[in-house]
């Protein structure tokens, strides 16, 4: 049984009796979700609770579940997850959409990136999603519900709908200009019910850390430390930092080291996470305290690092603890559109991060990029092909892959309004052509994925029907065309979501969800950028 591999690092509660039957579920196999630490850690926070009996739920296994759970929670990372959310539901015999469910029915809530950054595609099919950081939404939603425990449903949601981060999407009514056409409002159901809903954001001092370390997990054995949360480069397309914003760096002495140590008595495979890891104020201490002789044995991976931050230093101590290899985000070699999107970086810095990696004795670098940003043209396509070899002929030996994305718009960025950019398919092959002639590893994400991707991360509600559709066709992009079909006149095109530009008076699915920049503030970075392609 994977369960019995588990090797924690907290002390679950003995739930007190009368505890609240709970599942927590993660939408896919366990292999997967015990290796989101996101996951891991609401489950320890969830476990660690005395008012609750929790059992997990994943597609391929589960604990003993209780026979009328009264909370069942989902942490979805993925956007083509919600189709395991729709098959679990039906494993436990629950409706999949949340007007059909009763008082026997379990409360379903979820949360995560994906729930948090537009959650309306999904938002029929659950009771309540939890918008940000789980850190004390939890604690404020389980006080809450224990206050309306024995109430009627109705009653349950109404409460809850007043606690800060919360969201029911019931209690919001959504009007359209007509079937088709854009959004015309989006109204809470009566006054008492808040008009917008306020991302959550924890502020604390400690981030997140591995609660357990399994064979079982897909990456093996390993323990995670989150060294910083958001970013402070702010690229005008991020989710990753224009979601998780402000820029959070805990102490290394205080909090990152003594989790380390804790993590490094039980395995020896360590992962840094966090979307600009080397920007940690205090990271020269923490690769220091890494590099001790007693670490030797220590397997060290770090997530990706900012170009100008890979020293000689950083590559040697990564090349000594069994990494062969860094990523780096550099998204093109066009000077001109790295000003578009606010990327920091020149071509000079990343030649020398090659140099400096090759230095250090690192046997390959991944770098990510991408196409279809706005203001791209063809001619910043084949500057990111001169600057490949640029970096190859600098540093002769290292193995070099490029990794390359479609732009695809997210809720909450400067670049919310715009759509994917069509030509970014041939662009992809383009880059294909030149770059594996030149010996170079290309390894481009499917352009046809970008398009789902974009549908969902700007979809509104209609496309729940989409979705359950689109789920006994599969998930290709032919099977979304094919619901489209045979939804047509009941919601927008696929080109309305995907691929227009929308204007910055359209109203946007999720409106009615603050996120942690104002709307004017989004639309400031979006001149800032026009300003530059124009």
């Amino acid at each position: 049984m994977v369960f019995s591999s588990e090797r924690l690092l907290f002390t679950p509660a003995t739930p007190d009796v009368g505890a609240i039957p709970t599942i927590f579920a993660f939408p896919n196999q366990y292999s997967v979700g015990i290796t989101s630490l996101g996951y891991q850690v609401v489950w320890a926070s969830l476990i660690s609770r005395r008012d609750l009996q929790v059992s997990r739920l994943f597609t391929d296994c589960h604990e003993q579940l209780p026979a009328q759970p009264e909370l069942l929670g989902y942490s979805l990372s993925w956007e083509l997850d919600y189709v395991n959310i729709l098959n679990l539901l039906e494993f436990l015999a629950i409706p999949v959409r949340a007007a059909e469910r009763n008082h026997h029915h379990p409360l379903i809530f979820g949360g995560g990136p994906v729930l948090t950054a537009n959650p309306e595609p999904f938002a029929d099919f659950f009771d309540l999603i939890l918008l940000g950081d789980g850190e004390y939404l939890l604690g404020d939603f389980i006080e809450a519900y224990k206050e309306v425990r024995s109430a009627d449903r109705v009653t349950q949601l109404r409460h809850l709908a007043q606690v800060p981060g919360i969201y029911v999407p019931s209690l919001y009514e959504v009007s359209y200009q007509n079937l088709t056409g854009e959004i015309q409002s989006i109204q809470p159901v009566d006054r008492e019910i808040p008009p917008q809903v306020q991302k959550q954001t924890y502020r604390g001092n400690t981030l997140s850390a591995s609660t357990v370390v399994t064979e079982k997990a897909a990456w093996e054995n390993i323990y995670m430390v989150e060294v910083v949360r958001s970013c402070p480069e702010m690229c005008r397309f991020c989710l990753a930092s224009y979601l998780t914003l402000p820029f959070r760096t805990p102490s290394a002495t205080d909090s990152l080291i003594p989790a380390i140590e804790r993590g490094l008595q039980v395995t020896n495979r360590l992962g840094l996470l966090g979307a600009s890891v080397t920007q940690h104020p205090e990271f020269e201490l923490l690769l220091d305290y890494l590099s001790q002789p007693k670490y030797e044995d220590v397997r060290l991976s770090i997530a990706s690092v900012r170009t100008n931050t890979v020293t000689p230093k950083l590559a040697a101590t990564l090349a000594q603890r069994q990494t062969r290899s860094l990523t780096i985000a550099v998204e093109s070699g066009s000077e001109r559109l790295r000003q578009i999107i606010n990327k920091k970086l020149n071509n000079e810095e990343i030649i020398q991060a090659a140099i400096n990696a090759k230095a250090g004795g690192l046997k390959s670098l991944k770098l990510y990029g991408m196409v279809g940003v706005p203001g791209e043209e063809m001619s910043d396509v084949e500057q990111t092909v001169a600057m490949m070899q640029d970096i190859k002929k600098a540093a002769p030996g290292l193995h070099l892959t490029l990794g390359c994305s479609t732009f695809v718009p997210k809720a909450h960025t400067p670049f919310q309004w715009f759509g994917v950019n069509q030509p970014a398919q041939k662009r992809l092959k383009y880059l294909q052509k030149q770059l594996r002639s030149r010996g170079i590893d290309f390894r481009p994400e499917s352009y046809n994925w970008s398009v789902i991707q974009a549908l969902i991360s700007r979809g509104d509600r209609r496309l729940s029907q989409l979705l359950e559709l689109t789920r006994n066709y599969g998930d290709s992009v032919g099977s979304f065309r094919r619901a489209f079909k045979q939804l047509q006149g009941k919601l927008p095109e696929l080109d309305f979501y995907v691929h227009q530009d929308w204007s910055t008076e359209h109203v946007l699915p999720w409106n009615h969800l603050q996120g942690p920049l104002p709307r004017g503030t989004l639309i400031k970075h979006l001149e800032a950028a026009t300003l530059k392609i124009e």
